[in-house]
């Protein structure tokens, strides 16, 4: 199959690799270029919680509103710390999830949300995001795709391999 959806491009991009589904929980790892480590992900929530550090730790994409918190701290002012890559993007893209792989590029954080493009590479299929929820639903379809419980065509991803 060509890999022509195979690549990083961003300072930013993360590969996300899915090992276990149970009702609503999913269990993998995320990557990104930062560390060797993976972080572990347990469900949803975490997922977006260790994207969302991840981003704001190397100031990329900058948001376009501040954080709101019941608790009083003083504003702090973030300054763009440089990172040094701890793996190349042949390295990441060498990580794989038992039931899907997923490369997420994030380009915008407006509106309280996220805009990017994910590629499935299991498939490898493009499709764009306009929001966080919009995502989730794009890997959860991929995800009963995989499991056998759905058409490509009626969830979003293309039928054809390549880009939309």
């Amino acid at each position: 199959m060509e890999r022509s959806q195979w690549y990083i491009g961003v300072p930013n991009g993360v590969v996300l690799c899915i090992d276990h589904i149970d009702r609503c929980r999913m269990e993998g790892r995320i990557y990104h270029a930062y560390s060797k480590e993976a972080a572990k992900i347990t469900d949803i929530s975490q997922l977006l919680f260790e994207l969302e550090d991840f981003f704001d730790s190397i100031c990329f994409p900058f948001p376009t509103v501040n954080g709101r918190s019941f608790l009083e701290k003083k504003p702090e002012v973030k300054r763009r710390k440089e990172r040094v890559k701890a793996m190349r993007d042949e390295e990441l893209l060498s990580k794989h999830g038992d039931l899907g792989t997923f490369i997420i590029r994030v380009q915008h954080r407006q509106n309280s949300s996220w805009q990017g493009r994910i590629t499935w590479m299991d498939k490898n299929k493009t499709l764009y995001f306009r929001s966080v929820w919009e995502m989730i639903k794009l890997i959860g379809s991929a995800l009963e795709t995989a499991g056998g419980e759905e058409d490509l065509a009626n969830e979003g991803w293309p039928e054809e391999d390549g880009e939309e």
